[in-house]
């Protein structure tokens, strides 16, 4: 009986931190849905790897074997203000501005470069371990995701890694392009979902995880390929979002269910 009684305790404590885990459960994490503000037109030809607004200046990072770029463009008029393409051997990932420098990520290349935010044109490079996904700037240090539940800290001017942290939920996500927030937390696609992760990245905690699901009507989601691409608007509670070979950027809240 005494040992049924400890079998029968066992059960109870292996359930209990199955329920709780070490971050507590995904139960917990509340659950955010897209409020649509409205929309801007996106190229449709574009492999979106990253996105970031800089004052009135949309930075986007493509990829693709061949046909992998960094532009930027007004986000007032919509127009072009300048453009460059990577070589053709290289991935094109996510891209982050650092004080004057705009950092843009390579997927296996291994290569980070660097470059002058208003022509776009190359100043130098940094190599980096791993897979390169999402980048963006954080204070005094940038915050890179490698397509892992586990985000790495750079120094912004050397790229040199600087720490990192892994993500305490059971939610285990491929964090894809990533944008850091006015509030400190930093969003990113969960990759290949329509999910976003708002996350602590003091603790690794997920603190909300967003559904945008249904942005685009089923017709035209069918021709594209997952959403990735997050940018908030300086000033405001609003960002922008889109996927690659989306045909639309869409400004959006983040509201409760």
């Amino acid at each position: 009986m005494e040992r049924n009684r400890r079998s029968l305790a066992v059960v109870v404590l292996v359930s209990l931190l199955g329920i709780t885990g070490c971050g507590g459960s995904d139960n917990d994490v509340p659950r955010l849905h897209i409020e649509v503000v409205g929309t801007r037109p996106h190229d449709p030809r574009a492999f979106t790897e990253g996105l970031e607004v800089d004052g009135n200046v949309l930075y986007e990072g493509t990829g693709m074997p061949g046909a992998s770029d960094v532009r930027a463009t007004d986000l007032t008029t919509g127009n072009e203000l300048a453009r460059t393409g990577l070589p053709a051997a290289y991935f094109g990932e996510g891209v982050t501005k650092s004080g004057t420098t705009l950092w843009q990520l390579t997927w296996q290349n291994h290569v980070a470069i660097a470059r002058d935010p208003a022509t776009l044109a190359e100043r130098t490079r940094a190599s980096y371990d791993g897979e390169g996904w999402g980048l963006c700037t954080r204070g005094d240090r940038l915050v890179m995701s490698n397509g892992t539940d586990t985000l790495t800290f750079r120094d912004p001017v050397t790229f040199a890694p600087t720490g990192t942290v892994t993500l305490t939920s059971r939610h285990r996500a491929e964090l894809n392009e990533l944008d850091c927030a006015a509030d400190g937390s930093v969003y990113a696609n969960s990759y290949p979902t329509d999910d976003i992760l708002r996350i602590d990245p003091e603790s690794g905690d997920v603190l909300a995880v967003i559904d945008a699901r249904g942005l685009l009507p089923a017709t035209v989601r069918a021709g594209t390929d997952v959403l990735n691409g997050i940018a908030q608007l300086p000033g405001t509670d609003h960002f922008l979002i889109t996927g690659k070979y989306w045909p639309t950027i869409f400004e959006v809240r983040f509201v409760p269910n």
